[in-house]
């Protein structure tokens, strides 16, 4: 029983916990898109991810891995990242100008 209290603690510890990053500092994978995402104004057939709304990003994402977006290699990448992950990258993302 001693051992539930303190599992249940610790989860809610965890939940509530969320490391704060500051605006310039991407979480794990947000990187990499800025390989194929332009971070200016550029002309190119890959949208812009920089700026733009945060709930798009994710929505996005979750098409690409659920494959109700067509995807050329969005599809695979989407599948390397959790829900969680997906929503730090996008309000990273949506945060940048």
């Amino acid at each position: 029983m001693k051992a539930l209290r303190v599992a249940i603690a610790l989860a809610a510890v965890a939940v509530w916990y969320q490391p704060s990053l500051a605006a310039s500092d991407p979480p794990p994978g947000a990187a990499s898109c800025s390989g194929c995402h332009p971070a200016g104004a550029t002309a190119s057939p890959i949208s812009r991810l920089y700026g733009r709304d945060a709930a798009d990003i994710v929505k996005a994402m979750a098409g690409f891995r659920d494959g109700s977006l067509p995807a050329t290699v969005m599809n695979r990448i989407a599948k390397g990242f959790t829900d969680d992950e997906s929503r730090a990258i996008a309000v990273w993302l949506a945060a940048q100008n």
